[in-house]
């Protein structure tokens, strides 16, 4: 597929998929006889990874050390379970924080719900 299509179906902008391969992050594009971008479902497919990882939180200095990983085939698996392993607390501590940070305003919002019905 086309980087057109492969955009709109990945659910990025044309620039985000040419950054991220600037970026390091989509590697091994192939291209057709006239230089167009071929994407392949594979592609597509580890697309969604990265939009997913991003969407938790994960730089994409780690983004792109975990594409790396990636690359060099299953004897990197120990450190990408590692990778996930450490973002996956960072993630429980940041759920717990801001669970915490949700108590306080419905706190605070219980509190203005009494006043206000006081008046």
């Amino acid at each position: 597929m086309l980087i057109s299509e492969f955009a709109k179906r990945s659910g990025v902008s044309i620039h985000t998929v040419r950054y991220y391969e600037k970026e390091g992050l989509l590697k091994s594009i192939r291209r057709n006889d006239s230089g167009r971008r071929q994407y392949q479902q594979s592609d597509l497919e580890w697309m969604v990874w990265i939009k997913r990882l991003k969407s938790t939180g994960m730089s994409l200095a780690n983004i792109k050390k975990f594409a790396d990983l990636r690359l060099q085939g299953d004897n990197t698996l120990q450190e990408r379970k590692q990778m996930l392993s450490q973002h996956a607390l960072y993630l429980k501590n940041e759920i717990g924080r801001l669970h915490s940070e949700l108590e306080i305003v419905v706190y605070k919002v219980e509190a203005y719900t009494e006043k206000l019905d006081l008046e």
